[in-house]
């Protein structure tokens, strides 16, 4: 099962579009990173640029309109994730416990929906999309 650990930090959404993480930090989480990466389960991570940088895309109507960050009334924001493979819910729970995260940081942990657990209609409509990943 695959699962996506989110990671929330409080006050990123207001973020100034340099801000970096401190070097302490960094180090603490790449400890964790290589204990994900020497448990075999890890498939993917990254950070994320604050919001302020970024670009929202939304379709009112059926129309692109772009917003460039920071966008206003955002409570929380992704500042990085990981991908990992585990045998359960559990597990990616016990793992996301694991992290060294702060007092302001929070991870969402949530399953990464595959093909197998949709209908059969809709893995018809997504032909050729497991293709597309790699």
């Amino acid at each position: 099962m695959r699962f996506m650990m989110l990671m929330i930090p409080k006050g990123y959404e207001t973020a100034a579009p340099n801000t970096m993480p401190e070097a302490k930090a960094v180090e603490a989480m790449m400890a964790y990173n290589k204990e994900l990466q020497g448990a075999g389960i890890l498939i993917d991570l990254n950070g994320l640029h604050p919001p302020s940088v970024g670009a929202r895309v939304s379709f009112k109507g059926g129309q692109p309109m772009v917003t460039d960050g920071p966008f206003a009334e955002t409570k929380e924001v992704l500042g990085g994730y990981w991908i990992i493979n585990v045998k359960s819910r559990d597990e990616a729970i016990a793992w996301a416990k694991k992290c060294p995260g702060g007092d302001n940081e929070t991870i969402e942990v949530r399953q990464i929906q595959e093909m197998e657990d949709l209908p059969e209609d809709v893995q018809k409509a997504a032909e050729g999309f497991d293709k597309m990943r790699r």
